[in-house]
């Protein structure tokens, strides 16, 4: 190790010698020039405050003191949504992602001695283009927000032209990663805005902005809001008659109720499929849904199809195999999709358990318990005194937005989590709402018990 010390046993690579010879082979003169494209303003211009090292014990001991110190649930009663969301996951779903053969393969590269995990996925594609009333999806990408980015981008090369429009309603961060993945490209990008009153896509404005320059409509059903945009048909044939496609972003849960995407016109549907069996964990991993209406789209669907074959020496046996990798750098290199080069091939084997488990019966009967215990919580919410419940007009499904005309939403969401309740999400001055403003988001795991203890901290927050 530099200093004169012994190199450590496991990390050879400290020794000075080996990293002299390292830095001379690569022709850097010292540690710093490997590190020469990031701005000085940024790097840390001193040594890490690592404290001396302790016994086994004693790490993990000051490990879980801090873990301690975070407001999680069960300890905390969650409320938040915004693409994350609480949900209740079957016991089985983790047994069987638990399972070694699914747990320990990072993605079936080899194919043919990878037949379960090939079946699991293709199990995965079907349920989820049966759900989403689409020709073929994916298996997987990261999650929501890269699967819109790339939606956008496939968009501009399907169509060849350098427009997209955004509805305003959709998730700031998912449009944030939009903007992200098509700014090398010199896109174009416009935002249409919503009904101050309904929260829906403002159609008069949407038709304004269309014309045969545009590559693309994003929209959101239900949107950030948790509105149900029951215009979006009209939308897609405003978008189809300019020659657009039109890009769907989704929560899964939703269509236990709401109508498929593919039936209301979407051409690709994005989602987030952490909904179907994923932890919250954080904030990931989760699961980009990409799927497409039409199948000769699919050559130019960043990602991996998985289809059902058989051997020609057996042609009564069934043999899944990869049919399309159009992402993938090492098949088709400069000319590959995208250049994202791995994907969540064991989230797609849970939200495929999850589907399974639940059948339709179960699925439709879950989308209920949500609606009925959101419906219920905004009418609750709307009892107290000093706030308005919910902000807008329009149908919505699981989320639902709150004011307070005298309160800012910031204090108020930091004293509920002070009493151990994670609720309204401050959303009012990213979405120019003249209004402070929460989300609140309910589902099948919160009680009536769990819904008056927050009117009551809601009360009292404000």
């Amino acid at each position: 190790m530099q200093g004169g010390r012994k190199h450590h046993p496991f990390l050879p690579n400290l020794d000075e010698g080996l990293v002299r010879k390292m830095l001379q082979k690569v022709g850097a003169a010292d540690i710093e020039d490997l590190f020469s494209d990031i701005p000085e303003n940024v790097k840390l211009r001193r040594k890490l405050r690592v404290p001396e090292a302790e016994s086994e014990y004693m790490v993990r001991r000051e490990t879980l003191s801090r873990l301690s110190e975070n407001v999680t649930p069960p300890h905390a009663l969650c409320f938040l949504g915004g693409g994350v969301w609480p949900h209740y996951i079957p016991a089985a779903v983790e047994s069987i992602t638990s399972r070694q053969e699914f747990y320990t393969a990072y993605t079936p590269y080899q194919a043919e001695i990878s037949q379960g995990m090939l079946q699991a996925l293709f199990e995965y594609q079907s349920l989820m283009s049966d759900l989403l009333g689409m020709e073929a999806c994916n298996s997987s990408l990261y999650d929501w927000a890269s699967a819109a980015g790339e939606a956008v981008r496939m968009a501009v090369r399907v169509t060849g032209r350098k427009r997209a429009i955004l509805a305003a309603s959709s998730g700031p961060r998912r449009k944030d990663v939009i903007r992200t993945y098509t700014s090398p490209m010199g896109l174009a990008l416009d935002t249409v805005g919503f009904s101050k009153s309904g929260g829906t896509l403002d159609l008069d404005a949407l038709g304004r902005k269309i014309s045969d320059d545009v590559a693309c409509l994003y929209v959101e059903c239900p949107n950030y809001f948790g509105i149900i945009e029951e215009g979006i048909a009209e939308a897609a044939a405003k978008v189809h008659a300019a020659g657009g496609l039109v890009i769907v972003g989704v929560d899964p849960i939703s269509l236990s109720l709401v109508k498929e995407p593919g039936s209301y016109g979407a051409d690709i549907v994005v989602g987030e499929g952490q909904p179907l069996g994923i932890p919250m964990n954080y904030g990931g991993p989760h699961l980009g849904i990409f799927a497409v209406k039409d199948i000769k789209l699919a050559r130019s669907m960043p990602g991996r199809l998985i289809g059902l074959t058989s051997p020609i020496s057996d042609p009564g046996r069934k043999a899944f195999a990869m049919v399309l990798q159009a992402r993938e750098q090492h098949i088709r290199r400069e000319a590959a999709m995208s250049n994202v080069c791995t994907n969540q091939s064991l989230m797609a084997v849970a939200a495929a358990s999850y589907l399974s488990l639940l059948g339709k019966e179960g699925f439709r009967s879950l989308g209920e318990s949500v609606i009925s215990n959101s419906h219920f919580a905004a009418k609750r919410l709307s009892d107290v005194k000093g706030i308005r419940s919910p902000h807008f007009d329009g149908a919505y499904f699981k989320e639902f937005v709150v004011s307070y005309p005298r309160s800012k939403a910031e204090t108020v969401y930091r004293r509920l989590a002070r009493n151990g309740i994670l609720a309204g999400y401050p959303i009012g001055s990213e979405f120019g709402l003249r209004a402070e403003a929460g989300l609140f988001c309910v589902t099948e795991v919160h009680t009536r018990d769990d819904i008056e203890r927050l009117a009551g901290a809601l009360q009292g927050a404000l």
